[in-house]
């Protein structure tokens, strides 16, 4: 996979396809290694800090950390099995060689806040060149640096971050990079690390040894962590790479989790959708504790329920609801959105974008997500504190004030505020949760007034969701535009999923958002947003609908179109956001609510297969 090492993969060399990376990381960021060896991605010391590599943004500007051999090769990449360390291989005339990229993880505060990135070259079978280039470019690539050698250590320093890189092989200073030439014979092997130094923290060689040692460690932790899972189904290995990569997700020192670990990836070459998703959305996080609870994961849940206790909570003083729809990675609420105007974007799809202006916009639905996954975390990891309850209350005695109003949508739309079903369906949730969780442990509550609220919600959604002349539940009052967020009318126990009403929206959407087992979440040109182009497929969507298929009982087709779905993740298993047209990934990269779909659904399916 992946092409030739010179060759970065696409007409003019000067992109890798977003697909064509593995992930790796520490808790606290993530690199993306492409399929020829490079770093084309890379925050430090945090998922939502300035990149230090991102030549995935900008192939001139971005920066990045080459590493590959200077004969023509072919290259597979893959992980070391049950865990996130990344290999890449190169297969020359004349040798096979690897890089083997990982992040090691924990270590103690010291050992963290190094923020450790190790490349581990091995010559496996005769021997073969290989070069390096190793060209930071601080801040989004907008803060010069210098480079200092001394002995084996080369030091970039920046206003703001210093990094050291030191090698097991010589290294010489190129204008504001550092390059090294090096041959490995069979069994020969070169050790790259690269660290975050200052104050306590001071450059330090990772000697063969050493790197030998954590390579054995990390590998540990992960088939560790791997171990606690629950799922024993038939597509154990796509579950356990989805859970390895929301993990990879996941922010250590708070509990938060990111929907995506990079920015303004396009949703389509050349267009304008292009978002940073490094940040802690309540909606994508909280299906997150759903998916890592059924696989048996407590521990990830249980951190980010302290997350939420401890910066998503009532009273925060905004005069649109008591919560905002995501978070910074340490519970900061400002998010500011600018524009980088001096990165020309993946493939030239300009805007690239940091920060995220939707932090302001209403949009009810992530009541119900957020209080659905304390329903259950408080069902099957530990009953909630006393004082997490109140916050329950008092969310659900502000759903039960404010359901009634138009707000953006799950999609996140900038065409004006709608009335939504999905909205509509989720504050449904968040209240019909909290009820089960106050009749299961006798807790107290208004039960009288969430009642009526929640059996308010449930005839509205039934009388102005629902048209006639489509035969479906539609995106908003007053329209009859199809949206496929209603997939989670059945999965969330609104409507039987035999209800006739639903079967219908189900063959509705069917014929109009599916295409081969894709599912589109809707027609911007029948619904129009706010934005211009086209987007493709939505991936948490085709995972929906099989999981909508299968409580239907359409379980043949159920299984087809999850096995099709399992087609278009990339080499290692990774998911973006969309699905291009031509199958393409497309969007940020990996995607939190892709793989958390796609363990629910495998969950699902292999339970109604038996």
């Amino acid at each position: 996979m992946g092409g030739t090492a010179q060759d970065r993969g696409v007409p003019g060399g000067r992109y890798v396809p977003i697909a064509e990376h593995g992930l790796i990381g520490d808790l606290r960021s993530v690199a993306l290694v492409g399929t020829d060896g490079t770093i084309d991605w890379y925050c430090c010391p945090a998922f939502d800090a300035p990149s230090v590599f991102a030549s995935i943004l900008d192939a001139e500007r971005g920066g990045c950390f080459e590493l590959a051999a200077t004969v023509p090769a072919r290259t597979k990449q893959f992980y070391f099995p049950d865990t996130n360390v990344l290999i890449t291989r190169f297969f020359t005339e004349d040798g096979v060689g690897e890089v083997q990229d990982f992040m090691p993880v924990g270590g103690g505060r010291a050992e963290a806040e190094r923020h450790r990135l190790i490349r581990r070259v091995v010559c496996v079978r005769g021997s073969i060149p290989f070069r390096t280039r190793v060209a930071p470019r601080f801040d989004y690539g907008s803060l010069p640096h210098t480079v200092r050698m001394t002995g084996d250590t080369a030091e970039f320093e920046s206003e703001r971050l210093t990094l050291a890189l030191t090698a097991t092989v010589p290294l010489e200073a190129d204008g504001p990079d550092v390059c090294g030439d090096f041959k490995l014979s069979e069994g020969d092997s070169a050790v790259f690390a690269l660290d975050k130094v200052g104050g306590d923290v001071t450059p330090r060689r990772c000697a063969r040894t050493e790197a030998e040692e954590q390579f054995a460690a990390t590998v540990a932790y992960w088939r560790r962590w791997l171990a606690a899972s629950r799922y024993k189904g038939r597509w154990r290995e796509m579950v356990h790479r989805s859970a390895l990569t929301l993990k990879l997700l996941t922010y250590a020192p708070t509990g938060a989790i990111v929907a995506a670990p990079t920015t303004s990836l396009p949703e389509e070459l050349g267009g304008e959708r292009n978002w940073d998703y490094r940040y802690v959305w309540v909606r994508d996080a909280a299906f997150c504790v759903y998916a890592l609870l059924r696989l048996g994961f407590t521990g990830e849940a249980e951190a980010f329920m302290d997350f939420v206790t401890r910066h998503i909570s009532p009273g925060d003083g905004k005069t649109s609801g008591p919560l905002q729809i995501m978070y910074g990675i340490d519970g900061r609420t400002e998010l500011p959105e600018r524009t980088l105007g001096h990165l020309e974007g993946h493939h030239g799809s300009a805007p690239v974008r940091v920060g995220n202006a939707a932090a302001d916009q209403l949009q009810l639905d992530i009541y119900g997500a957020l209080i659905d996954s304390i329903y259950l975390y408080d069902k099957w990891a530990k009953p909630i504190s006393s004082g997490h309850w109140d916050d329950v209350c008092a969310l659900v005695d502000w759903v039960c004030a404010h359901w009634d109003q138009p707000d953006e949508g799950i999609w996140e739309t900038r065409g004006g505020r709608r009335n939504f079903l999905y909205s509509r369906l989720m504050c449904w949730v968040a209240i019909e949760r909290a009820i089960r969780m106050a009749n299961r442990r006798g807790l107290p509550a208004d039960l009288p007034r969430w009642r009526e609220c929640r059996d308010t919600i449930y005839r509205r959604i039934m009388s102005r969701g629902w048209s006639e002349e489509r035969g479906a539940f539609v995106q908003h009052e007053a329209g009859d535009v199809l949206d496929a967020a209603v997939l989670m009318m059945p999965l969330t126990k609104f409507i039987a999923p035999t209800d006739p009403k639903w079967l219908s929206t189900l063959d509705v959407l069917t014929e109009e958002l599916v295409s081969d087992s894709l599912v589109y979440r809707y027609d911007p040109r029948s619904s129009p947003d706010g934005l211009r182009g086209d987007e493709g497929t939505f991936s948490i969507c085709s995972f929906w609908y099989v999981e909508a298929m299968v409580h239907a009982g359409r379980i043949d087709e159920a299984r087809l179109a999850f096995e099709k779905m399992l087609t278009y993740a990339n080499h290692v298993g990774l998911y973006a956001e969309e699905i291009s047209h031509t199958g393409e990934q497309q969007g940020n990269f990996p995607q939190a609510f892709t793989h958390l779909a796609l363990i629910s659904a495998a969950f699902n399916l292999d339970r109604a297969l038996g």
